[in-house]
This record gives C-alpha cells, structure tokens and sequence, in this order.
C-alpha cells in the first residue's frame, strides 16, 4: 500500500487562523488531501519518552481531535493498542479507518470533543496534541479571550474531565505558554504539572493533569 505523504500544500492553509476552529474548514481540507498526514506540533519519536514516563501500554487511550496524524498509528506500532480515536470530520475518520485497519485494536469515531459519547470515568489517558489549539483560534486579544471562546474550550476541558478515570491523565501539548493557557485547565477534581520541550528551536508544553 502506497505511503501517505506529508502535507506542505500552502493552499489548504486557511484565509485566517479562526478558520482552525471550524468543522468547515477541516472538512474541505481533509477532502483536498485525502493520502496526506499532518502533525502539529511534535511527532511520537519526539514524545515518546515522556509519554513512556505517564502511561502504561495496557492503558485506554483517547486521541482527541485525531485528524490525520501519524501519532495515534506510531503509540500502537510501539505497544499502546486501546486507543480510541475521535474527531468531528466523519471524511478523516472514514480515511483513518482505511488507512489503519491493519491496526484493528484501535477504533475510529466521529465525535465532537465537546460532546464525548463515552461513559464517565472510562478513560486512562486522554491526549491532545493541537485540538484545543484550535478551538481558541479568533481574531481577538490573547490576553483577553472572547466569552464565545472561553465557553467553548471549556466544554471541552469538562467533557475530558468527565470521562477520565480516577487518577487518569489528560496529556496536552501545546505551543500555547502557561499565562495564556493554565487558566481553561483548572479544575478541583486534578492537579496540574507543566513540563517544557525545547529541541534547540521553539518551546513547546506539556499540561498534565491528574484526577483525584
């Protein structure tokens, strides 16, 4: 089977950044691209060894905001196999269930981060690695966030929140530096450790937050 390739095609870049917080958007992308992978941020070879520090192989896993990223497949080649994918494009998730259905132990769901069809207190860990990135795209002030846009990201926080298991983790890497970003994450029902990747170039965090 042929390799899917990267995606560098400027054109599918959005007219602006508020387009990232839009099924819209993300519809007519993955239809443009449909053998591309793209992954924000950092890949598993770059994460591996603090994911290997906060998660065990046997652990239930839920990729939030999948897309088409390399992650998800690389975690289940390296042992991590209950992992279920979700995103609200039903075209990337047909795309990902073709494209890993060598991989059968991990599943492929269309659903909407802010809206999780999953049972409370199911999930080990839950990753991110861009999707609440993308919700908190608009054409505002960074320091001072539109109501709309808090709302939203933290129907998405809740709904993590919800579906972890006691002294389960949600994972987020981000580019997005602590002033900006801790205070959509606090919640009483975990704590919060802030770690930094820096491979020489741009720093990038690491949220992790443990339920009690």
């Amino acid at each position: 089977m042929e390799q899917p390739t990267a995606s560098t095609d400027l054109a599918v870049l959005p007219e602006k950044n508020a387009g990232y917080g839009t099924l819209e958007y993300w519809q007519q992308r993955y239809t443009q691209e449909p053998d591309t992978v793209f992954d924000w941020f950092k890949t598993y070879a770059d994460l591996k060894p603090l994911l290997g520090q906060h998660m065990r192989k046997d652990a239930l896993i839920l990729m939030l905001g999948c897309g088409n990223s390399t992650l998800s497949g690389d975690m289940y080649d390296d042992g991590y196999e209950s992992i279920v994918n979700v995103d609200y494009s039903d075209v990337v998730i047909a795309q990902m269930r073709q494209r890993c259905q060598h991989q059968p132990h991990m599943t492929w769901e269309v659903m909407d981060v802010r809206a999780l069809a999953l049972a409370s207190g199911t999930v080990d860990v839950a990753l991110d690695k861009g999707t609440l990135d993308a919700l908190m795209c608009e054409q505002g002030d960074v320091w001072d966030p539109s109501p709309e846009m808090c709302a939203n990201v933290a129907r998405a926080v809740d709904e993590v929140e919800r579906v972890l298991a006691p002294a389960g983790k949600f994972i987020w890497i981000t580019f997005g530096q602590p002033h900006f970003r801790r205070r959509h994450l606090e919640r009483a029902s975990w704590s919060i450790a802030v770690e930094r990747l820096n491979d020489g170039g741009f720093d990038y965090f690491v949220y992790i937050m443990t339920k009690h």
